[in-house]
């Protein structure tokens, strides 16, 4: 297989772990699912393989998002903490506060994730020097500029939404009609602001485009480019490969139906919408961006992209092997554990074991 097609081939599959996350474990990031373990391997797979197949990106994203990566690992390390320790004592102000706790395990991460695809979408503050040394050149706060913000409330919404259908999925009574209202709220936002940011980025948010680079089958050097940058420049592909529009169209619908059934028995199905438009909205950021990973606000030529920031052609074949044999395992027995926990959580099960559930 040609170099070019690898990289391809690779920007696809760590799309598609990046996707697996935000939907699986995504609805239990407000919540609580039994299969919130085995949800994360996903996340930590997708950073393994970046490691491996673009090793720049992940220099360059660890220094830019040093400090953030770290918000995000210690807010998740009150998730394993708070699910064993919250049922330990029946004191209410006890699980309150685990229940806060694990407020902050969801709610950060999903925050954050959607700030660092906010940032990549107007260009990190790196460069590189001729050696490929990376400097990174902005803070932790310049991070949290108002279009991020913007895009991590886009992520938290969708993502209370797909918790919401989930919930609504595994009750009855109260707490699924609580879920049905958490559901139309987190939906209507997250539509609403979804379409906010693509105007936004239509209109006042800088893109960029390749104008001059080297053959995209030698060898990785992100300084063999030139890069120009303008409004409206991520809507390039839209117009240069049209079947693209479906991803945000799906983003939009998804969220719609979702809002529209969210009071029907169609749990399944609301369920199923709240991830299509969770698929929808991080395709149209990876749609809008391509062939760009993390484009640079600095220096134009140290942008990364599909072409240059990958590992090694013999690299990108030996872990595409891995990936044919181990991929189908890992969803075949995600499969298994999702049908082992199929079915309602009722009040009678939760009272009869409330020393053992979450």
């Amino acid at each position: 297989m040609d170099y070019a097609t690898l990289k391809v081939i690779w920007w696809v599959l760590i799309g598609v772990l990046l996707i697996g996350f935000a939907v699986t474990d995504g609805f239990d990031m407000g919540t609580v699912g039994a299969t919130w373990e085995g949800n994360q391997v996903w996340f930590i797979t997708a950073g393994g393989a970046m490691f491996a197949a673009w090793p720049l990106v992940y220099a360059a994203s660890f220094s830019g998002f040093y400090f953030a990566m770290l918000l995000v690992l210690f807010s998740l390390f009150f998730r394993p903490v708070g699910f064993d320790y919250r049922s330990k004592r029946e004191d209410p102000r006890w699980r309150s506060a685990w229940d806060w706790a694990l407020f902050i395990g969801g709610f950060v991460p999903a925050l954050v994730f959607g700030v660092a695809f906010g940032n990549l979408l107007q260009g990190v503050p790196f460069a590189f020097d001729t050696d490929l040394r990376v400097a990174y050149r902005g803070s932790f706060f310049a991070l949290l500029n108002p279009f991020a913000v913007l895009c991590g409330l886009v992520s938290v919404s969708m993502l209370a939404a797909h918790g919401a259908a989930f919930v609504k999925m595994k009750t009855d009574d109260v707490i699924a009609r609580r879920a049905s209202l958490a559901l139309r709220i987190a939906s209507l936002a997250a539509v609403a602001l979804f379409l906010i940011a693509g105007v936004l980025v239509a209109t006042v948010i800088g893109g960029y485009q390749i104008v001059d680079a080297a053959p995209f089958d030698t060898v990785a050097n992100p300084l063999l480019k030139s890069v120009v940058g303008a409004p409206g420049l991520w809507l390039t592909n839209y117009s240069t490969y049209p079947w693209m529009v479906a991803a945000p169209l799906i983003g939009v619908v998804g969220g719609v139906l979702a809002l529209l059934f969210a009071k029907s028995r169609f749990e399944k199905s609301v369920f199923i919408c709240t991830g299509l438009m969770i698929v929808g909205v991080i395709l149209t950021a990876g749609f809008s961006m391509f062939p760009f990973i993390m484009p640079s606000s600095l220096d134009g030529r140290s942008s990364l992209t599909v072409w240059d920031s990958t590992s090694s052609q013999m690299t990108l074949q030996i872990m595409l092997i891995a990936v044919i044999i181990f991929l189908p395992i890992i969803l075949i027995y995600t499969s298994w554990v999702y049908r082992v926990m199929r079915g309602k959580v009722t009040a009678a099960a939760l009272e009869e074991n409330r020393h053992s559930m979450y």
